[in-house]
């Protein structure tokens, strides 16, 4: 029997999957993790004592589950990005690895890159506007606030290329995650963007360019003696986990959507035509010359568990259930859910959340609801902006959010759009697995595994509602971005130690 294997890293955990050449799953294994939060704005992961550990604990778990008979084909790895792993000729990480737009230290690198190279000039080339999201600034952190860093360094990674040079010793990146790095990559051409890269990477080579299904190498002594894997098992190039999330579900076409509910919300819309907008992220997709947008917002799921812990620590069902109770619309409360900032579509680190019309008579149940509906009004914003490049044809839910009927059925009555909620739900690393099957030719490239299993539909008696506070909502922002800007420099320091 042929078999996959496919781990993700992913924000709260690495999954790993193994399945057969049909999509039917033979085993999964989980490690939960945590990020390291040291300061404001900064987030964090020890690339080789969290990512790497992971993936040999779970690959060789998965590998000691396989059948008798059973005869590995491929190995795919992905994981949470755009990240910045700097590493030395030894492929020793010399600092933790910086995480995607969660971690905001690099204010400052935006802005000077933006007016070193143009707003303009940016959008046109890169089709993304510089943000916390982007790898570039990032690098230009590292080389202003540590120097010694960025000198000792030989190379530059994602959480997914640094395994798989520790799987194979091969230097690469797949194009989709090269796209996220702005401005280096240059996504009109599907190529690195050279002057700009080698400005901001200086003495670091870049890495050599591949797709996600690609087979970068082969599975070397040393990394098949710390994860299991049998020495010269091919491994594919992987990519962004949310992207090969939306892989696994069948978002393959333009038009299909994927809506993320996780611990941020996550949005991806495959398209048939290069588009740029200052307020999404343009990409380059999973599959060979495609293009794709995406959006992200800074919180979700990790509000929902802020709220649980500073209300007492409910059950989570019993929070849901209190947040059912209370009609549509939260009896008048708002939520502006920026507590982390915000990413798409305001690219504001700054942000800060909003309660708007709270009163003695608003319970925790109001708050959970209203919080819920404010993430869908932030997902709506994002959507229409999608609208604009291509008419979302099908909308693909995934996620430990849909948990939470109350979250899911607020984001159809508020997006007005049905949710296709699909059978298999393991997530990215399902996506792994097919792109590893897809790679060495064990299944053809159009092989979809994805199954539907049900749908969220609009109530339509919540339209009108919706409709009148969503325009009060999208008012919330710039009404009060001037007073939470002055409260955010009072930010708590971090705890000593």
């Amino acid at each position: 029997m042929d078999l996959l294997l496919g781990i993700d890293m992913g924000t709260g955990s690495t999954k790993g999957v193994l399945v057969d050449a049909a999509g039917s799953v033979i085993a999964t294994e989980t490690v939960p993790h945590a990020m390291s939060l040291p300061r404001p704005g900064w987030a964090e992961v020890d690339a080789e004592g969290l990512w790497w550990r992971e993936v040999c604990e779970v690959a060789g778990k998965l590998v000691a589950r396989m059948p008798t008979g059973g005869v590995l084909g491929a190995l795919c790895v992905s994981g949470v990005g755009p990240c910045l792993v700097l590493c030395d000729a030894d492929l020793r990480p010399l600092r933790p690895a910086i995480l995607y737009g969660v971690d905001t230290r690099a204010v400052d690198e935006i802005d000077s890159l933006t007016d070193e190279f143009g707003t303009d000039a940016i959008l046109e080339r890169a089709g993304t506007l510089l943000s916390s999201q982007a790898v570039g600034p990032k690098l230009e952190w590292v080389h202003r606030h540590e120097p010694e860093v960025f000198a000792a360094a030989a190379g530059w990674y994602g959480s997914n290329s640094y395994v798989a040079a520790k799987l194979t010793g091969e230097y690469v990146m797949d194009h989709h995650t090269a796209s996220q790095c702005d401005p280096l990559y240059a996504t009109r051409d599907f190529d690195w963007n050279l002057p700009w890269a080698k400005r901001i990477c200086g003495h670091l080579p870049l890495p050599r360019l591949v797709w996600p299904s690609d087979v970068v190498g082969t599975v070397h002594a040393a990394a098949a003696a710390a994860t299991g894997v049998p020495v010269g098992t091919p491994v594919v190039a992987g990519t962004v986990d949310a992207y090969s999330e939306a892989f696994s579900v069948g978002v393959r076409h333009p038009g299909d959507q994927m809506l993320m509910y996780g611990s941020t919300m996550f949005l991806v819309q495959i398209i048939d035509e290069y588009f740029s907008d200052p307020t999404l992220w343009t990409t380059a997709g999973i599959e060979h010359g495609s293009l794709a947008l995406a959006a992200g917002t800074s919180t979700a799921g990790s509000l929902i568990g802020w709220l649980q812990t500073v209300t007492g620590g409910a059950p989570f069902d019993e929070l849901v259930a209190e947040a059912a109770a209370v009609p549509p619309g939260s009896e008048g409360l708002l939520v502006l859910p920026y507590f982390a900032g915000e990413r798409t579509p305001v690219f504001d680190p700054k942000a800060r959340g909003v309660l708007a019309g709270l009163t003695l008579r608003h319970g925790r149940g109001h708050l959970f609801r209203a919080a819920y509906e404010g993430i869908a009004f932030g997902i709506r914003q994002i959507l229409e902006r999608f609208d604009d490049a291509h008419s979302g044809t099908r909308t693909v839910a995934v996620g430990g959010g849909l948990r939470s009927p109350v979250w899911a059925q607020a984001v159809s009555d508020v997006t007005g759009r049905v949710q296709l909620v699909p059978e298999q739900a393991i997530g990215a690393s399902y996506g792994d697995a097919l792109l590893a099957a897809i790679g060495v030719g064990m299944v053809p490239a159009g092989t979809d595994w994805a199954r539907i299993s049900r749908e969220i539909v609009p109530n339509p008696g919540t339209r009108a509602l919706y409709e009148d506070l969503y325009g009060t909502w999208r008012e919330l922002y710039p009404a009060t971005r001037t007073q939470v800007h002055r409260l955010a420099t009072t930010d708590p320091a971090p705890p000593a130690g």
